[in-house]
């Protein structure tokens, strides 16, 4: 079991019962930060006194009420937690129950957990930190299902790289040498628009400034 976890959230009330569910499981430190910076700063000064957390449990939202705060989502607090600690367990606990966003962190960032806030959340938490301290990925059950249900697209690399250029302005021709440097072989022009029509049959949109939208609002890119 984990013996040290910091929890990032900023509602006072979810911190306590999260906080006693780890207590219970058997967690011997845990440390609550209610925005970003501070959770970030945490894992800094733990990581230099050789004492680094074994457990993140982050929210995604976070209220923007102390100006000049740099990290302002979990999804930022994540993403710089991978490059300062890439081998601490990450446990997203958000209201966000679209499987699309998960999806997203499980791929891009490397989450080992997401529990959506719910009915069922407490119970879920318990179930993610056992699967997560036993080496495992935990998925909720309904994640899943809905998964299958809406036959949501499986997003690779190589899709991820193709609709990143296309999001940053990068011109469609100019996909497959990106491609190629990043170590992909005989990417064409043509298999980069077969690829992303696909996807945008799979997710039922007609143009790719809706599939970079939908990306962008999912996390995915």
């Amino acid at each position: 079991m984990f013996e040290r976890v910091l929890i990032a959230e900023d509602h006072h009330s979810v911190n306590s019962w999260v906080q006693q569910t780890l207590t219970t499981l058997g967690a011997i430190y845990v440390r609550q930060a209610h925005y970003c910076d501070d959770a970030f700063k945490l894992l800094q000064i733990a990581k230099a006194d050789g004492a680094s957390y074994d457990l993140l449990i982050t929210d995604l939202s976070f209220r923007e009420d102390r100006p000049g705060q740099k990290l302002k989502s979990g999804v930022d607090l994540i993403a710089a937690v991978r490059k300062l600690q890439p081998e601490i367990k990450i446990l997203v606990f958000s209201a966000e129950n679209q499987p699309t966003v998960a999806t997203g962190l499980y791929d891009r960032l490397g989450i080992n957990g997401y529990v959506p806030k719910g009915p069922r959340d407490e119970e879920d938490m318990k179930r993610a930190i056992k699967q997560i301290a036993d080496h495992k990925i935990f998925i909720p059950l309904e994640f899943q299902q809905a998964v299958r249900a809406k036959n949501a697209h499986d997003f690779t690399k190589y899709d991820l790289i193709i609709i990143s250029e296309l999001a940053q302005g990068t011109y469609q021709k100019n996909i497959p040498y990106v491609l190629e440097q990043q170590g992909f072989k005989a990417s064409s022009l043509s298999s980069v628009e077969k690829r992303l029509g696909q996807i945008r049959d799979a997710l039922g949109f007609t143009k790719n400034e809706q599939l970079i939208a939908y990306c962008k609002d999912h996390w995915i890119i």
